[in-house]
């Protein structure tokens, strides 16, 4: 009989660190993938403004050494990703292939112009800096004009502001309800002992000495439960570095360093704080308190 209630007592014992493991590891996994999320929603953002160019259009007596040097001096510039020169030739080609007609030989002539596709780095993808880019470039003599989708641009920046200002409201809720989460795990598997901790408490052990192995063995518990949500996220990161290779996710070992080391150490820290809260609780109620 004693044997047959060891066993089942063993069995409650395993399946309540289940439970805390799990629930941890759930909770971490979801908090590390908002976190990801997080560390790069600013490349992100870098990518999709590094696909805005401004365009210069040059004018049909400009020469070819002026155009060089300025297609070298805008490829070298500080605020240029890369700067390609199109020739009218080759812009007649790319708008037949949009309109899916020959309009050179409709029309006669080849109405377009020379010109340099200027590729801006991300942190000059604003209204205010490429206004002041253009200024410039039109001061020049063979330039017939600057052109770029104002419009885009701000709706681009303000897009990029309203995303991660709701990824990061969304990451400070989250991460509430994941420290509510895991606290409540934690809180139940010390309700079941509650009457142990009571019963110590009695025979003269300190607070200190009946939190602590609470304290410890909980720890673990959050350091198993932070591995196998760093484990279950280092598979899914290598899925889809596998089907998307040009998103680069397992190339910034700082960011995944970051990622996993922000999991392992929430997992401690939580667990240990809540830990150390659901036991103080029931530490400090009275016998008779313990059965409601």
């Amino acid at each position: 009989m004693s044997k047959s209630f060891e066993r089942y007592q063993k069995r409650k014992l395993i399946s309540s660190y289940f439970s805390v493991v799990l629930s941890i590891a759930l909770v971490l996994f979801l908090l590390g993938v908002l976190g990801l999320l997080v560390l790069n929603t600013k490349k992100l953002a870098n990518h999709f403004k590094e696909q805005v160019a401004i365009t210069v259009y040059l004018k049909d007596n400009a020469k070819e050494v002026d155009i060089n040097h300025l297609q070298k001096s805008l490829a070298m510039a500080e605020y240029s990703k890369s700067a390609e020169f199109v020739s009218k030739e080759i812009a007649a080609e790319n708008f037949s292939k949009e309109i899916g007609e020959n309009f050179v030989e409709f029309i006669g002539d080849n109405p377009l112009q020379n010109s340099i596709d200027v590729y801006l780095k991300a942190d000059y993808v604003t209204p205010i800096a490429i206004d002041s880019i253009a200024t410039t470039l039109t001061t020049k003599d063979y330039v017939s004009e600057v052109s770029y989708d104002k419009p885009l641009i701000g709706l681009l920046n303000d897009n990029v502001k309203r995303i991660s200002l709701g990824i990061l409201i969304a990451s400070g809720i989250f991460t509430l309800i994941a420290i509510l989460l895991i606290n409540s795990s934690i809180r139940l598997s010390i309700y079941s002992k509650r009457f142990i901790i009571k019963t110590m408490q009695m025979v003269g052990a300190t607070k200190g000495f009946i939190r602590r192995p609470f304290i410890l063995n909980n720890i673990k518990l959050g350091i198993i439960g932070a591995l196998v949500a760093i484990a279950g996220m280092a598979t899914g990161l290598y899925y889809l570095d596998g089907r998307f290779p040009e998103l680069g996710l397992l190339k910034d070992s700082t960011t995944l360093t970051l990622i996993f080391g922000g999991i392992l150490l929430t997992g401690i820290v939580i667990s240990w704080l809540s830990t150390f809260f659901a036991a103080q609780r029931f530490l400090n109620l009275r016998t008779d308190d313990l059965y409601y």
